[in-house]
Order: structure tokens, then C-alpha cells, then sequence
């Protein structure tokens, strides 16, 4: 297939509000060893992408300058060395950049097929939480069924998706939300108890069932001791991010007395290789979880790729429950 020489894109001007992102042309990419080339549908938006619009999250230095960190749509050009993909199968991706795009670049490996009877927008939404879960919550936390999980952020994509993961993986769920209906939320995707973090107090209540074996967080700052003061004994804490900030005041001989884990990655920057591992885990266990519909993609809204400024704003409101998508095809 021959692609035009340019694409319409979407481009960071420069580091501040969402105002600052602006439609522009620029070069279609052409695919490196082990490469394909997507046709855009539907991008999926995520706080990495606000982040990196507002100066706090370089890309990587190989990666597109671009934002949009997940994409579904149509392969249209493979790059030397890639095995498992034709030009024109359906695929949802995990991307290291470039998605807010009408053509977007990824690792083969990256790629994984839409699941049965998934739209494409649905699809879009799939790769970066569910990459982000599985690999913070199984490989890294070590999650069973059984366990007692407490994810925050309940009703972000991030909090939606774990929720109902570790439900369907036999975990007792509990979620933070910011407001009574948004802790209700929660308990309809499968949390056991949602807790107001405004008006309730999480380490009290999972204190009270014997402690979290696992939570999962991405507030940071004064959560971090909140969190310690919550986990059972030989608990694990796994951070993902740090919107409160990434310093606390921590007492350290209580990690020792009770034999705590504290971890956290991030995706982005971790090699191709260990992005095509954590894609075989998704494909094995989640995938099978989103075909069965025991893993349901949670919408909030969706806006024209020339409204990603719209986008943005949405996701910084307090009010958003899901994912945010931008339609990238016509």
C-alpha cells in the first residue's frame, strides 16, 4: 500500500494548558525493523499524554514527540523482520508516542488482535491500562485470588480496568473515588467496598478487614504513609505515578517489622522487550477476561482528533469516570 507523503497530526506547541495542543502536518512514519504502521481509528487519551503536554513527562529519545500512548486500527505497512502481522488486519497497540495521529508507528510485538466482538473504540482504550495493570498488579504485585486489593483512583481508565481484573481474578476489591456516587461506581464494576476519600478514611477501613495484601497507587505524596498504615503484614505497595507529589515522610523500621514491599514502574520507558512480554501476559489472561465480558471497557466520552484540546480538559476535570477517546478516522 502507498501512504501519503503527510498526515494530519496533533502536536504540542508548547509545554502548558491543553489550549496548547494544535492540528498540524507532518511526515507519515516509516517502519524500522520489527515496525508496523497502524491507521489510526480511535486514540486513546491518558494522563501520561497531560503530562507530557504540560512539560513534566519527556518522551523517550527514540519516540515520536507526538503525544498518544495507545491506538486501534488498521495495519498498512510492516516494517523488515515482522512475522505476525499483514497489511490489513485489525489491532489495538500499545505505542511509545505518536498516537494523536492519522497514522501511527509501534513494535510489532506491541500490537495485539481486537478481541472478539470489541468495536474499535473499545479496542483503543484496551492497551496502556491494560499493559499498566497487569504488569503492576500480577507481575510486579504478585495479586491473587483471595487477596484483599485496594486500588486508588477507582474510577480512572487505570482504576476501572484493576478493579474489575482482580475481580475477575478471585480478589476481594477495594477502590477510592472522590464522591459517594463515584464510590458506588466502583462497587458496580466489581469493588466490594468504595470508599469516599473525601469523607472516609481508606487505612482505617482496610484496617479494619485485616489489611490490603496489595494496593495499587498513583496519588503519592501523603498517601504514601496512609498506605503503609493500611497494608497487611508482608503487604505489597506498588506506585505507578505521583499526583500528590513523589515525597513523604516515611517510617521505614515499619516496612522492616512487618516485611512490606514498596515498588512502582513505569511503562513508557521500559525496553521493547520487556513491552512484548508484558503484551504475551495481557494476551494470555486479560484478553480471555475482555472476550468472556468479565472485563468491560468503561467510556466516559469521546471527541474529533481536532478537539484534543477538549480532550485534555475532560481528563484533568474531576468529574470524568473511564476512558477518553479521540476518533482519528472518518
Amino acid at each position: 500500500m502507498t501512504l501519503s507523503h503527510a498526515m494530519l497530526a496533533i502536536e504540542i506547541s508548547a509545554p502548558g494548558e491543553p489550549d496548547v495542543l494544535k492540528p498540524c502536518s507532518v511526515p507519515v512514519p516509516v517502519p524500522g525493523n520489527g515496525q508496523i504502521i497502524i491507521r489510526v481509528a480511535y486514540a486513546g487519551v491518558n494522563r501520561p499524554d497531560a503530562l507530557q503536554r504540560a512539560g513534566l513527562y519527556n518522551p523517550p529519545a527514540n519516540a515520536s514527540r507526538l503525544p498518544g500512548l495507545e491506538c486501534s486500527g488498521t495495519v498498512v505497512a510492516c516494517g523488515p523482520g515482522v512475522t505476525r502481522w499483514d497489511i490489513g488486519d485489525k489491532v489495538c497497540a500499545l505505542l511509545p508516542g505518536g498516537g494523536y495521529a492519522e497514522y501511527a508507528a509501534t513494535h510489532e510485538s506491541h500490537a495485539l488482535p481486537i478481541p472478539p466482538g470489541l468495536s474499535m473504540r473499545d479496542a483503543a482504550c484496551l492497551p496502556e491500562t491494560c499493559f499498566t495493570v497487569w504488569s503492576n498488579t500480577v507481575m510486579r504485585g504478585g495479586l491473587k485470588g483471595g487477596e484483599r486489593f485496594l486500588v486508588h483512583g477507582g474510577t480512572s481508565g487505570i482504576g476501572t480496568t484493576a478493579i474489575q481484573i482482580a475481580r475477575a481474578m478471585g480478589a476481594r476489591v477495594f477502590a477510592t473515588a472522590g464522591s459517594d456516587d463515584k464510590a458506588r461506581i466502583c462497587e458496580t464494576l466489581g469493588a466490594e467496598r468504595g470508599i469516599n476519600y473525601r469523607t472516609e478514611d481508606f487505612s482505617a477501613i482496610l484496617a479494619a478487614e485485616g489489611g490490603a495484601n496489595l494496593i495499587l497507587d498513583m496519588v503519592g505524596g501523603s498517601y504514601i504513609p496512609r498506605n503503609i498504615k493500611a497494608l497487611a503484614d508482608d503487604g505489597r505497595l506498588v506506585q505507578i505515578a505521583f499526583l500528590q507529589g513523589a515525597k513523604a515522610d516515611v517510617n521505614f523500621a515499619e516496612l522492616m517489622m512487618r516485611r512490606l514491599t514498596m515498588t512502582g514502574s513505569t511503562l513508557r520507558p521500559q525496553s521493547d522487550l520487556a513491552k512484548a512480554r508484558i503484551a504475551a501476559e495481557v494476551e494470555a489472561h486479560v484478553w480471555p477476561m475482555v472476550a468472556s465480558g468479565a472485563v468491560k471497557v468503561v467510556i466516559d466520552s469521546e471527541f474529533p482528533l481536532t478537539e484534543a484540546p477538549a480532550a485534555h480538559w475532560r481528563i484533568e476535570a474531576p468529574g470524568h469516570v473511564g476512558k477518553i477517546v479521540l476518533k482519528v478516522e472518518n
